[in-house]
């Protein structure tokens, strides 16, 4: 019963199965490897986490990042 793959790049703005503590449910990928960091756009809160645990957490893209920041 695992999620199909959801396919997401630097600067996305993803939405996450639980919403953050402050009450916002909105995060921006700010660095990408084989950890995951997220930053939340409600209270600039980041969290570091590693890329299987994300791959579970996220529930869809909200937002693609711009081309322009990729040099395309």
């Amino acid at each position: 019963m695992s999620n199909p793959r959801i396919h997401f790049d630097l600067n996305d703005v993803v939405e996450m199965k639980k919403a953050h503590p402050c009450g916002e449910n909105k995060w921006k990928i700010i660095r990408m490897g084989a950890d995951i960091r997220i930053k939340c756009l409600g209270c600039s809160h980041s969290v570091l986490m590693p890329r299987s645990e994300f791959q579970r957490k996220i529930k869809k893209i909200l937002e693609h990042g711009s081309d322009a920041e990729n040099g395309e």
